[in-house]
Order: C-alpha cells, then structure tokens, then sequence
C-alpha cells in the first residue's frame, strides 16, 4: 500500500513561497512625485511600482496604457479606502483584526524571500539530493495488486483461496483499500520506496506472476499481494529534476527555519 503524505510534506506543499509579483521593492521606490492626490492624501510612487511589479510577474507586457489603469485603479482604492475610514469600519474589531493579518502576511512574505535569497541552495546540494532520491527509488519498478484486510485470518482466508484458483481481482473486491478495490486490487506501477517497508520488503521478494503466501502486516493491516510484472524505472536526468528539487528544498529548508524559530521561542 502506498504511503500518505506526512504532515510534513503537506505543510510544505500549503507552504507557498512568494513569487516575484510580491518582490520587495527598490529602497528608492517611493521617493519623488506622488503619483496622484486624493482630497490631500498623497499615492506614494511605491504602491504604483508595487502594482506594475505584479503586472509584469504575470507577463503583462509594461505600456502607456497599463500605467493607466494601475494609476486608476490607485486613486480607485484611495477613494473607497477613505470612504471606510470615514464611517470608522477601520475601528472595527474584525475589521482591524483582517488588516493585522494582512500587514502580518506581507511581513512573513517579505522576510520569507529575505531567507530564501540569503540561504541559496548550491547545485552541490542538489545533486547529493538527487543521488538519495535515486539510490531509494532504486533502478526497478513493480506493478502489484494487493487485498488489505483487518484481520490476519481474512487474509489467510484469501490465500488459500487463490491458491484454489480464485482471481486477486475478484477477491479484491472486500479489500479495505478504497483507491484499488474497485480496480481489482491495481496499484499501478511504481517503485517499493512508494509503498511502507513491509510492503516493499514483500513485493520486491516475489518472482514475476507470483504472490505472498503469508499476510503481510503493516501500519494499514494485513496485505495478500500479487506481483504482476518488473521494468527498468526511467528517472528524469538531474537537469530534468532540477528546478523542481530546488524549489522542494526551498521549501523544507524554511520549514526547518520555522521549526527552529518556534524552538527558540518562549511561548506561553
């Protein structure tokens, strides 16, 4: 049975680095002109190349025109920005608590970026990273069915079926693994560092056609699996992998930041 995600990996995947559109500006934006004046309040030139940075992150080629509408939409949101603050709704408590988090965001953005530009991953990093994923992934890929069941004698119960003659796929029908019952069990193909080791352990032990004729307990239950047919695994070449190990390193090297960070703090 394939492994789920660990909390991990899921808080790295929610953990959404910031992209270019939100890039920290110049420390000379803002000086000069104000782009526009709104009943006295002045637009600070950052805003406007704040928005024309975020334009551009998103392939909105730079002209006349876009300048325009940024500056539009500027004097749009000064208007409306001091329409609220005049009916006090920046007094209110949910009011203030939604822009709190929204400065908060643009903070943990900011220093996000500060760490990920300041902490670079080296191509030497990567690479040793790639040589661990290729070394577990090892150079072999197995296609299997399996029935999990609850109960050890369940899955005795199903070996002696088929060793009577009885189809993996027919019995997987009472399995308790809902992404293969309804496929007669399929998993696919895939590598044994995709499945828990007992597993692994059990697929990668079996000749081509034939099945365990013990149940195999892991953390999901008792396993009767069949080892349908083994290929060469084609991996991507280390170019290939690399933007994407990059950015997964990226993304676990601040979590261990955060993981540190928290550590460190006195919380109460």
């Amino acid at each position: 049975m394939k492994r789920n995600p660990s909390r991990i990996l899921l808080l790295m995947l929610a953990l959404a680095l910031p992209s270019a559109a939100v890039m920290a500006q110049d420390s000379k934006a803002g000086a000069g002109k104000p782009v526009a004046t709104v009943n006295g309040k002045a637009i600070p030139q950052s805003r406007f190349d704040t928005l024309l940075a975020q334009q551009k992150a998103q392939g909105t080629a730079e002209s006349d025109d876009l300048k325009k509408q940024i500056k539009e939409e500027l004097i749009r949101r000064e208007l409306l920005s001091q329409e609220a603050t005049k009916k006090g709704l920046d007094k209110k408590p949910d009011i203030a608590a939604q822009m709190d988090l929204a400065r908060q965001s643009v903070l943990i953005s900011a220093y996000l970026q500060d760490y990920v530009k300041t902490h670079p991953i080296s191509d030497e990093q990567l690479k040793k990273e790639y040589d661990e994923i290729v070394k577990q992934m090892g150079s072999k890929e197995y296609k299997a069915r399996h029935v999990l069941v609850d109960k050890e004698e369940d899955a005795v119960v199903i070996i002696e079926k088929m060793k009577k003659g009885e189809k993996i796929e027919d019995l997987a029908k009472q399995s308790k693994d809902p992404g293969s019952k309804d496929k007669g069990g399929d998993l696919g193909w895939a590598a044994p560092a995709n499945y828990v080791k007992p597993f692994a352990d059990a697929l990668t032990g079996l000749q081509k056609g034939k099945y365990t004729e013990k149940p195999v307990k892991s953390d999901f239950g008792y396993h009767v699996i069949l080892l349908e047919d083994v290929r060469d695994m084609k991996l991507p070449t280390f170019d290939e992998a690399k933007p994407g190990l990059a950015q997964r390193m990226q993304q676990q090297q601040v979590q261990n930041q955060i993981m540190e960070l928290r550590k460190a703090a006195k919380i109460q």
